[in-house]
């Protein structure tokens, strides 16, 4: 079988690897074992207990790591066969490929400013995958935002129905 969209070959890239929920640390030092280099951005942020407070260090990205691969055919299967990696981000039929200047950029980002924080926006009438819950992995259209929870028309079954979901389980459709 033809390969319809050839990856680029023997040019070192970052590729976008989502992980498994609160994994993202565990997978980077798993790959970075096997000699892979990664860059999983982290945050320091206070959590508070009920008996007390401390400084920890939280990934920018939930669920989300940058892998630097050489040869993305030849590398993907090591980097999928660790524990915690569950899949590349895929964007329009090919692996999604960040920058090296935006893997910079977010460094200096962290170094510049303690705190920063990145989200997703979303917007009204946007396709969307729901990525936690019972409805995990359905697709809908995001009818309304309301604070951080999303209104979405899902259409399984031919139906179509109104869901209220915290923004935080939604991810872009690719």
């Amino acid at each position: 079988m033809e390969n319809l969209y050839p990856v680029q070959h023997l040019t070192r890239m970052w590729y976008v690897l989502y992980t498994k929920p609160r994994h993202e640390k565990k997978t980077a030092a798993l790959l970075q074992e096997k000699g892979i280099t990664v860059y999983c951005p982290l945050q320091e942020t206070v959590k508070q207990w009920s008996d007390r407070k401390k400084k920890i260090q939280e990934p920018l990205f939930r669920s989300y790591i940058f892998v630097e691969l050489e040869d993305y055919e030849q590398e993907q299967g090591t980097v999928l066969a660790t524990r915690g990696a569950v899949r590349f981000l895929w964007w329009q039929g090919r692996p999604g490929i960040v920058r090296e200047e935006e893997i910079e950029a977010i460094r200096q980002l962290l170094n510049a400013y303690k705190g920063a924080e990145i989200s997703v926006q979303f917007a009204e009438g946007e396709e969307v995958r729901i990525t936690k819950g019972a409805l995990r992995e359905q697709t809908g259209k995001i009818i309304q935002i309301k604070g951080n929870k999303a209104y979405l028309q899902l259409r399984s079954l031919g139906w179509n129905i109104r869901a209220e979901l915290p923004v935080q389980t939604l991810d872009k459709k690719q």
